[in-house]
């Protein structure tokens, strides 16, 4: 094993108390007393207590060059061997001490038999109730499954018996923001980030195998369910063989990604891929992969799940713990490393009273969405609770906890209750299944009766909403948080027309804000004004799982066409489902051709308008925007409305339910008060209000309750597992190391690991480094790392178009997510960025600083590393809020940005720059880079020691600048652990320098 800095952490923080500890100490110190402060093992930077360990190292490299750091790297296979060679007799009694300490659970005393009602026992599980201990009876519900994990994984080692404490004093510990472990059930992956952690994973076996370690340790420890479903494009629309259309395309676009991804799931083990034209990942999870509980060789656990796409949220609503990591951070979990996380506050929301009728579970989540937005909850984890929750399906539920990333929250959590088990019921598990998961969760007081009455439970701050007091609203028109009531969305869109350019404006002259843009569509006369709808799509894992809603959608469709009105054909309808099992209780409904005859036929199983995947918009369309500057909206059921998202010619998106999508695409504006104009005219030629096309609630309850059944979900999901035809099809090789194609622009091996050598490159500072870009506020990581469509002037595309690929295969930066050359020329090309060294100009560019040329960011990057020169971003508030995206930190780092220096940075993003050896700085309160004078065109030093041992989680650092200003940052490494993978270059060498060395 080698030796690093979290095992270092761990070892201390018991040093006092471990026999086994001191024993170890005793062997390993009589090799020397201490190392020279400049040596760059990890033991020596952590721990003089260790030096032995270090004195090991140390004569290895006694033999050769001071400048190799120990290793003769004319024969890098031979590394391990030298290694462990010198240091064999220390390291051999320090593997015996450590298999010694982690033999035994600390908490196999409280291991307990779960009785069967009809004799025997479903297995044996670790009882929280056994440990007599009464602050449990008052932890949240999420914690207390920290605190099991905690308690499972307890090795002495990597989990400690004093990690189990202070989750157990969450109430004392949580505000000090107190590191934890955390090893989650399993590992949940979509391809837009499934395809990039794969290419990681086949060049760490690379790597691994030239530094001659063994290859195949580089393999999923945990279960890991890759679902193919970012891919889908809406090429083809308004058709009754739309899904099989776009499917077509979708492989001919991406035959050699899902066939990579086919060779993975055969290459690793403990991997599921489930193929395209299955449904979206977050509904497949919901419905088909999420366990609850877990029964693995007789021993019973909580479900926990850990996904590279933030909405891996949407399984809380499901009483399974789960939250976006980074796609590095899922590697590393696969390959069996706890996750370093600050022990989260918890806000408690209490929900009370009942829905009024007509108003969905779009409109609670929006306001909820709000409510969390204004509170502050970044980093906290929110569980929901009161007797309201008891009164709101799973669904809704799913729809609240799914929408976490735009209110800020690690996790939104619902703790399973009786409306859960009839869930699972439905979705086809089991009667066994659901009376092991029920029999478990009371035994180890998890699960919620709201017929009992409740125990209060402490929470680290409260907020109450009474649904009553939910009204129908709409979100944009640039942000999911930026609710609008639906009684007041005309006047807000006559203030977006007159206010300055921002999240709320558009800054439209008052005299051409009542422009029309007549053109023919077709050879139809059709006409646009700001504010048109050209985009009307239910598409998103929100709001597809939910059968209220997109029943709900399906009657507005059904009461519209009895009464004449029709959506108008230039406006780009689709309607891509989250899994098959909706298409089967639309069409047992009947209400599926009335969609039809709306134009929203079915156009694919996947994620597609909410992720960017809207297809082209008609070109006689598109040339009435672009030659009128028309501001055009989309109203889609998703979840993200960022600028320059969902289409490029759609600068108004906004976040609206199923039904709500319906009725604005018929209305054909967003322009429109619904409670005082008409939507249209009639057949009768009278005109057809609002409220007489919506539904009431109970007319959809009825139809949930007659149409949704269980043999839908058994039927669908068995079904998937037998894959498509075009799936099927798919010849791969069959090989441990993947074979890569030089010339492919979909694969292509990435450099991180090419000049890599068993001892970490260690801390390091910045020397006037360059301001590559100087951003304002809420930078999101669709502005990092678009996942949109490849624009035909950007460096991405010059790429492409070098090598052959016409503009019409480009495909969308997200399919290209496993070609580092694409994705790097794609970091910061976002067609809506502002960069103040602009002077606020819209677009992808930036000043190169020495000669003052306005390049694109990529070719300024480029001029800035050929000239040896690094750089850093300065940046404002929420920096990297949105999607997590591993791209958005690899991108930067391949740009050669050494730090980034913002007010404050969103939770996943943070993290993945440290895992990729980017320093995350944050200005202190009060101060950002204007209130400081900084232009962003000085040189920028930051004073960070260069030895790791010198580095606390946030602690002080001073940046200085070439013009004489100097201000203090806060270092935002946030855990030791974060130090550990700094000190290494990023998370994955670390993990490859470990696993190489272990024996």
């Amino acid at each position: 094993m080698y030796i690093t800095g979290p095992h270092i952490s761990a070892l201390l923080r018991r040093a006092s108390r471990s026999s086994a500890a001191t024993r170890l100490h005793s062997t390993v110190s009589r090799t020397q007393p201490s190392p020279p402060p400049s040596d760059p093992s990890p033991v020596a930077s952590r721990c003089r207590s260790y030096s032995g360990v270090s004195s090991a190292f140390r004569s290895v490299r006694s033999s050769v060059p001071r400048w190799s750091h120990g290793v003769d790297w004319k024969s890098p296979a031979t590394l391990t061997s030298q290694i462990r060679t010198a240091a064999s007799p220390v390291l051999d009694r320090f593997h015996r001490t450590l298999a010694t300490m982690a033999s035994q659970n600390a908490f196999n005393g409280i291991l307990t038999g779960l009785p069967k009602p009809g004799g025997g026992e479903f297995g044996k599980f670790y009882s929280l109730p056994a440990l007599n201990d009464p602050r449990i009876d008052k932890l949240p519900y999420s914690i207390r499954i920290l605190l099991e994990s905690a308690i499972r994984n307890c090795d002495n080692f990597q989990v400690t018996k004093d990690d189990v404490e202070k989750i157990i004093d969450w109430e004392k510990t949580a505000p000090k923001q107190v590191e934890i472990p955390f090893k989650p059930a399993r590992v949940l992956l979509q391809d837009f980030t499934g395809v990039p952690a794969v290419v990681d994973l086949a060049c760490m076996r690379d790597a691994m195998n030239n530094l001659g370690g063994d290859s195949n340790k580089i393999n999923p420890l945990v279960p890991v369910d890759l679902v193919i479903d970012h891919s889908v494009q809406v090429d083809v629309a308004r058709s009754e063989n739309a899904v099989q259309a776009n499917m077509e395309l979708e492989f001919q676009r991406n035959k050699e990604r899902f066939a990579f991804l086919k060779w993975g799931s055969k290459a690793f083990h403990n991997m599921l891929v489930v193929p395209p034209g299955s449904g979206i990942v977050h509904q497949v999870n919901l419905e088909y992969l999420g366990r609850v509980v877990f029964n693995t060789d007789g021993v019973l656990y909580p479900d926990s799940v850990v996904g590279t796409d933030s909405h891996t949220t949407m399984i809380d609503g499901l009483g399974v713990a789960g939250w976006g990591v980074g796609g590095i951070e899922a590697e590393a979990a696969m390959l069996g490393q706890p996750m370093s996380m600050v022990l989260p506050g918890v806000v408690g929301f209490k929900l009370s009273g009942k829905l009024r009728d007509g108003v969905t579970a779009t409109d609670l989540v929006l306001t909820v969405t709000q409510m969390l937005r204004k509170h502050g909850v970044v980093g906290k984890f929110v569980e929901f609770h009161g007797d309201g929750v008891g009164k709101i399906s799973l669904a809704d539920r799913a729809t609240i906890a799914n929408m976490s990333p735009e209110y800020g929250a690690t996790m939104g959590f619902f703790p399973v209750d009786h409306v859960t088990l009839q869930y699972l019921r439905l979705t086809g598990r089991s009667d066994d299944t659901v009376a092991m998961i029920e029999a478990y969760l009371r035994a180890n007081n998890m699960f919620v009766d709201y017929k009992e009455p409740q125990v209060e439970r402490v929470y680290s701050s409260y907020l109450e909403l009474d649904l009553a007091d939910v009204e129908p609203c709409i979100s944009g028109p640039k942000r999911p948080h930026d609710r609008v009531p639906l009684k007041d969305m005309k006047a807000d869109w006559h203030s977006c027309l007159d206010n300055k350019v921002g999240f709320k404006g558009f800054a439209v002259p008052k005299d051409t804000q009542d422009k029309v843009a007549k053109f023919s569509f077709h050879g139809e006369p059709a006409e646009l004004r700001h504010g048109s709808v050209v985009i009307a799509a239910i598409t998103s894992c929100t709001n597809t799982s939910n059968p209220s809603v997109m029943l709900g959608a399906g009657l507005v469709a059904k009461k519209a066409c009895e009464l004449g009105l029709k959506v108008k054909p230039w406006i780009k309808t689709s309607l891509a489902p989250g899994s098959g099992v909706v298409t089967k209780y639309l069409l047992k409904s009947g209400l599926q051709k009335y969609l039809d005859e709306q134009g929203f036929n079915i156009v694919g199983y996947g994620c597609t308008t909410c992720i960017g995947n809207s297809g082209e918009l008609d070109e006689t369309v598109g040339a009435a925007i672009t030659e009128n500057d028309i501001i055009a909206s989309a109203v889609l059921s998703g979840n993200r409305n960022f600028e320059g998202r969902v289409h490029a010619l759609t600068r108004a998106n906004y976040l609206a339910s199923p039904p709500l999508v319906v009725a604005y695409a018929l209305a054909g504006t967003v322009d429109i008060d619904f409670e005082k104009e008409p939507i249209g005219v009639g057949k009768d030629g009278k005109d057809v209000y609002f409220r007489d096309i919506w539904p009431s609630t109970q007319e959809v309850a009825d139809a949930v309750q007659s149409s949704v059944l269980p043999d839908m979900f058994k039927s669908t999901y068995e079904a998937i597992t037998k894959g498509n035809p075009m799936w099927n099809n798919l010849s791969v090789e069959e090989s441990k190391l993947y074979s890569w194609d030089p010339k492919s622009t979909y694969i292509h091996e990435p450099p991180y690991f090419k000049s890599m050598t068993m001892y970490p490159p260690g801390a390091h500072g910045v020397k006037d480094a360059y301001c590559l870009l100087n951003f304002g506020d809420s930078i999101t990581t669709d502005h990092i790392s678009p996942a949109g469509s490849i624009h035909k002037d950007s460096p991405a595309a010059k790429y492409l178009l070098e090598r052959g690929v016409d503009r019409k295969d480009f495909n969308s930066y997200g399919s290209r997510r496993g070609n580092d050359e694409i994705m790097a020329r794609g970091t910061f090309a976002n067609i809506r960025l502002v960069n103040k060294l602009l002077n606020g100009e819209v677009g992808p560019k930036t000043l190169h600083i020495p000669t003052g040329e306005k390049l694109s960011v990529f070719d300024a990057a480029s001029k800035y590393k050929a000239a040896g020169q690094d750089t850093i971003v300065l940046a404002g508030a929420e920096y990297g809020s949105g999607s997590s995206r591993d791209w958005a930190a690899k991108g930067p780092m391949l740009l050669g940005v050494k730090a980034v220096i913002a007010k404050s940075f969103e939770r996943i993003h943070r993290s993945n720059l440290v895992g990729m050896g980017i320093i995350p700085l944050c200005f202190k309160a009060g101060e950002d880079a204007d209130t400081l004078g900084l232009t962003g065109h000085e040189r920028y030093s930051i004073d960070l020691p260069n030895s790791i041992s010198e580095i606390r989680p946030g602690q002080d650092v001073t940046v200085t600048t070439d013009n004489g200003k100097s201000f203090t940052c806060t270092a935002r490494f946030d855990t030791e652990v974060e130090l550990a993978y700094f000190n290494h270059g990023g998370i994955l060498p670390y993990v490859i320098r470990q696993l190489t060395t272990q024996k």
